[in-house]
């Protein structure tokens, strides 16, 4: 997501500081060079010793006559993207006034000069967030063009954002944004249809090819909707869906703004009238099924325009059956394309697609979050 990406670290004086050693290695895991610039503060809280360590980079801690912070983040400067993270109330009013007596000031100012991309990650107590200083600091630098990270807002503490969070938001400011402007709904992860009040019939699906999709359009510049049975998340609006109907309803609710659509959830194909009570247990029972509406079908039906990826799962093992089953879907909803897989793949990490087209048929393996990447960089040219 990041690979060739240079990332200047700056570190300021939140105990969320201690974090930066983990920020520094998942920026890594993600193919960034980091290099970090800390203030004063900072070194109270990690040693400059275990940031370089994290790094393999040199820290900046003071600006000398080698001018650290042009070298870094000036005009034709060795980063691509300035990161604070964490970023105190101090520092966040410090740089939206151009006031330069730190390191991380000094670098954020000559960034911002530059015209460098710069993502910040507010760390702090929770009303020290709310000072209207600190918002109004906040809106400054936002209007322009600096990203934030919004904190996690708990016990009273507005807690730095996670390290994926982070992530994506750097890839989002530093990387090419093919899909900025674009509204695009993404289905992810298994259905239950209820047989009772407390039993369900699902299937294996884990949900992470879709929420790669979701985390890669993010990071591609795409305002994101996520429909699923799951947790909200940092990277899109998240609408919650249970059974199949309450997912053909959520995306229903988003369609008429929505400018692609990639079903990667597995949709349960039937669903049961739901018994009001517990069905008692040791006695001999009969469901009765009935099929649920295709979810692409019906979107389409109402949607003739709409961009729409679909997903195929198969269970034969053979490719030819998945390319077959593949463009039977393509032609009958009339889809941009279709990610066909087999089974076997449900609920591992990594996975083997065929990519089906008109025209084309292309093969892809490897971690989800991978492919997730591919998925988007499709999409971005069918809506090119």
């Amino acid at each position: 997501m990041l690979a060739g990406t240079n990332v200047a670290l700056g570190v300021s004086g939140s105990i969320a500081a201690v974090k930066t050693i983990e920020l520094a290695h998942e920026l890594r895991r993600h193919g960034a060079e980091v290099r970090a610039v800390m203030t004063d503060a900072a070194r109270g809280i990690v040693h400059p010793w275990s940031v370089e360590f994290a790094t393999e980079n040199p820290v900046v801690t003071e600006i000398t006559g080698s001018v650290e912070h042009v070298e870094l983040c000036g005009y034709d400067g060795w980063a691509d993207v300035l990161v604070l993270a964490p970023a105190t109330a101090n520092t966040i009013g410090k740089v939206a006034g151009a006031i330069d007596d730190t390191p991380v000031t000094t670098a954020a100012t000559t960034a911002l000069g530059a015209g460098l991309p710069t993502v910040v990650a507010p760390a702090m107590h929770e009303p020290m967030y709310d000072h209207p200083g600190v918002l109004e600091s906040i809106e400054r630098l936002e209007s322009w063009g600096v990203e934030f990270v919004d904190p996690r807002l708990e016990e009273g503490k507005a807690k730095v954002a996670s390290e994926e969070a982070i992530v994506l938001d750097v890839a989002r400011a530093a990387g090419e944004t093919p899909l900025a402007g674009e509204h695009v709904v993404v289905t992810s992860g298994a259905t239950s249809e209820s047989i009772d009040p407390v039993r369900v019939v699902t299937n294996r699906a884990s949900g992470r090819t879709g929420r790669a999709v979701a985390k890669a359009c993010y990071a591609r510049g795409a305002d994101v909707t996520l429909v699923h049975d799951g947790p909200d998340v940092s990277y899109a609006d998240t609408l919650a869906a249970e059974s199949a109907a309450e997912m053909l309803d959520a995306v229903r609710s988003v369609a008429d703004g929505a400018d692609a659509l990639v079903s990667a959830a597995a949709i349960s194909d039937y669903t049961i009238e739901t018994a009001p009570e517990k069905l008692r247990s040791g006695e001999t029972l009969t469901l009765e099924f009935e099929p649920t509406p295709k979810l692409i079908d019906s979107i389409r039906a109402e949607h003739p325009e709409l961009p729409i990826v679909g997903f195929k799962l198969e269970t034969t093992g053979e490719d030819e059956a998945m390319i077959d089953a593949a463009r039977e879907s393509l032609e009958r909803a009339g889809l941009a394309f279709v990610v066909a897989n087999d089974a076997s793949v449900m609920g591992s990490e990594t996975t083997r697609v065929l990519f089906v087209s008109e025209d084309d048929v292309t093969v892809h393996e490897g971690e989800k979050a991978a492919i997730g990447g591919r998925i988007a960089d499709a999409l971005g040219d069918a809506l090119a």
